[in-house]
């Protein structure tokens, strides 16, 4: 089998599974099927083995508390009306980018990602910033523990023909 193939049968498979773990028994903890998947996708983009696993959970995992701490800090910029918003995404933006000389925390595209996947949670569902952390960075674990296995699975299934 193609590696092409062999990945496209192993996350199609785990896609599955991870769709059903994430609208069944994980939904009453706030978990989101689509940071998973930003996460899993970002593990391929982050070169994949324990390496993207790492970039993908340290940097996704710092890019979200940066999140956080931004909506909050809107919140305490009030004076500044319409851009109270704007002003701390881009404090936020700006530290991000300045990490990025700690070498963990490098993979500025993933720590991008989990900024926006908690800036997503608590824009859709209304959550309070403190709330949303811990629900992104759980599915953003999770969603690159599916990309792990998705490899692992792939490289089976392509070893075996």
């Amino acid at each position: 089998m193609t590696v092409l193939i062999a990945l496209a049968v192993s996350i199609g498979l785990l896609a599955v599974v991870a769709t059903w773990v994430f609208l069944g028994p994980l939904a009453a903890f706030q978990m989101q099927i689509w940071q998973a998947f930003i996460a899993w996708a970002c593990f391929f983009h982050s070169g994949g083995k324990t390496e993207g696993l790492t970039k993908t959970i340290v940097c996704m995992s710092f890019g979200a508390v940066v999140g956080m701490l931004s909506v909050m800090l809107a919140g305490q910029l009030g004076a500044l009306g319409a851009f109270a918003a704007p002003v701390a995404v881009g404090i936020g933006a700006a530290a991000i980018v300045l990490a990025a000389h700690i070498g963990v925390l490098s993979t500025i595209p993933a720590c991008v990602y989990g900024f926006a996947s908690v800036a997503g949670l608590i824009l859709l569902k209304g959550l309070a910033p403190v709330d949303a952390i811990v629900p992104t960075i759980a599915s953003i674990v999770l969603g690159a523990v599916f990309g792990w296995l998705s490899e692992m699975l792939g490289g089976k299934l392509t070893k075996a023909a």
